[in-house]
């Protein structure tokens, strides 16, 4: 339809899979002014006022001049919702091209392109027709309505004209026009002397007003060239808060800095002493495994002769020795907590124990006495170790921390 109305270009539905605004405000506009060529239609689509305003006005065109309802929601869609929305405008000025070419259906192409420009040359006259036909609807409806009151206006037309005509009542009427007539006049003189004297008292307010501004502007120009008195004394306080805020910025700065190495030495301390207390738990685990090992060594020996008063003698010793082994591992441990690392082993060699306890003949019960009693003095040892490791004092007053 469009290629057949003229248009420069071709047009197809992959053009509006998605939304094409300009493409659909171009063809609205072509179509407009195809349909009437002197009408103003501002064609700016850049914003979205823009566009809005464009869409309600071309939708306004169309109802008015054309009849045609369009869907201005559908039309700023820009899609193919839109398209059915621009066929009802098409499709009209398409009929009526061929019902005006099937009269002349054996015109050659020469005369159907001239036909062509002649229609477009007569959009002017068309708008006319139609202008013409809506008022010939308009009063066909009018004397329709009138012509229905006609049997009354008769009747009264009738009596009004078999009634004689008087000539005072005719004359009292036309004096009661005239002095209607007259006081209209008088009324409207009166108007226009009071609108000559409200000129006038406004020009003499606007002057007025005039003079107050001049005098105010003055005023102000002579309060801006003042220097008033408190504005010294405001620069100096001024300075004065600008040095206080430098000195308030750099104690800010150097409370913040000191905030943050009390929190790494804290934080330095803690570390310590976790890693002072794991080493604390590895040696008390090393501890009862090597007094497990040991027992089930002097488990092994039952051919001893010894006496039990013997037996629990040499017991006490061996418990003395492991003690005094346990506290020396531990203060070792402790000294070495500043940063120095204790290497060694805590197998020990063959000593008087191993010979003793070759000797000795104890019952499993007795054994199993013996271990509480060992577990009992290192826990002991242990809980003394770790109130001596949780003392973090000495460490804040050194100065080798790091």
């Amino acid at each position: 339809m469009m290629r057949a109305l003229g248009y420069p270009r071709l047009i197809s539905m992959e053009n509006f899979h998605t939304p094409n605004f300009l493409l659909v405000s171009e063809v609205l506009l072509w179509l407009v002014k195809r349909y009437e060529p002197q009408t103003d239609i501002p064609p700016d689509v850049e914003t979205e006022q823009d566009r809005v305003f464009f869409i309600k006005a071309v939708a306004q065109f169309m109802a008015t001049k054309a009849h045609i309802k369009l869907n201005t929601k559908k039309l700023y869609q820009a899609d193919g919702y839109a398209v059915k929305e621009l066929l009802k405008v098409t499709s009209v000025l398409y009929g009526a091209m061929n019902t005006k070419e099937e009269e002349y259906a054996d015109v050659s192409e020469e005369d159907s392109s001239k036909f062509k420009f002649y229609l477009g040359s007569k959009v002017a006259d068309l708008k006319a027709a139609r202008q013409l036909a809506s008022e010939i609807t308009h009063q066909g409806a009018s004397l329709y309505d009138l012509l229905g009151k006609e049997v009354e206006l008769r009747e009264a037309r009738r009596e009004s004209i078999a009634r004689p005509l008087e000539i005072n009542e005719a004359e009292k009427g036309m004096k009661i026009a005239i002095d209607c007539v007259l006081e209209q006049v008088q009324k409207t003189k009166d108007m226009l002397n009071n609108v000559a004297l409200d000129e006038s008292y406004l020009e003499a307010r606007i002057e007025k007003q005039k003079l107050e501004l001049e005098r105010s502007q003055k005023r102000l120009q002579i309060l801006q060239s003042v220097r008033p008195a408190f504005m010294d004394e405001y620069e100096k306080i001024e300075e004065q808060l600008q040095k206080q805020y430098s000195t308030y910025l750099e104690k800010f700065r150097n409370l913040t800095y000191m905030e943050q190495l009390l929190d790494d030495q804290r934080q330095t301390e803690q570390e310590m002493f976790e890693e002072s207390a794991n080493m604390l738990r590895l040696m008390q685990n090393r501890l009862r495994e090597e007094e497990q090992q040991h027992l089930l060594k002097s488990g092994s020996n039952d051919d001893s002769d010894i006496e039990i008063q013997e037996d629990e003698g040499s017991n006490s010793e061996v418990e003395d020795k492991r003690n005094t082994k346990q506290h020396v591992a531990m203060e070792t441990l402790l000294q070495g907590k500043a940063g120095t690392r204790v290497v060694g082993t805590m197998q020990g060699g063959d000593t008087e124990e191993d010979e003793d306890s070759g000797d000795s003949e104890i019952d499993l019960d007795e054994d199993e006495e013996e271990d509480d009693v060992e577990d009992d003095s290192m826990e002991i040892s242990l809980s003394k170790s770790s109130h001596r490791a949780r003392k973090p004092e000495p460490l804040e007053e050194s100065d080798n921390d790091f």
